[in-house]
């Protein structure tokens, strides 16, 4: 195996690992008919089954890797739980304060 297919698969197992799976779930969308029984009818029938897709809700967003700043598309679910690392963005034509 060549150094550079190595590397590829390096560098996506990181991201897999930090970012997890962001590629669509498969699954099935019912159609039913009729009244549940709880609710004094005589049952939910099935008439059709479809495939779908059940899509992440990702979102382009710059994100701090390995001290470079790069555009990746991240989960939600992670940039609102604080799990993502965004860049510090400071006011345009201001000098960073130097101690």
């Amino acid at each position: 195996m060549s150094t550079l297919k190595k590397n590829k698969r390096i560098k996506l197992a990181k991201r897999l690992k930090k970012y997890g799976n962001t590629k669509p779930a498969m699954g099935n969308s019912l159609a039913q008919r009729g009244k549940a029984k709880y609710l004094g009818g005589n049952g939910r029938k099935t008439t059709g089954i479809t495939r779908r897709k059940f899509k992440r809700n990702l979102q382009k967003i710059r994100v701090v890797e390995d001290g470079r700043i790069v555009r990746r598309k991240v989960p939600v679910s992670l940039i609102r739980s604080g799990e993502i690392e965004k860049p510090v963005v400071r006011a345009p034509f201001t000098l960073e304060k130097s101690e």
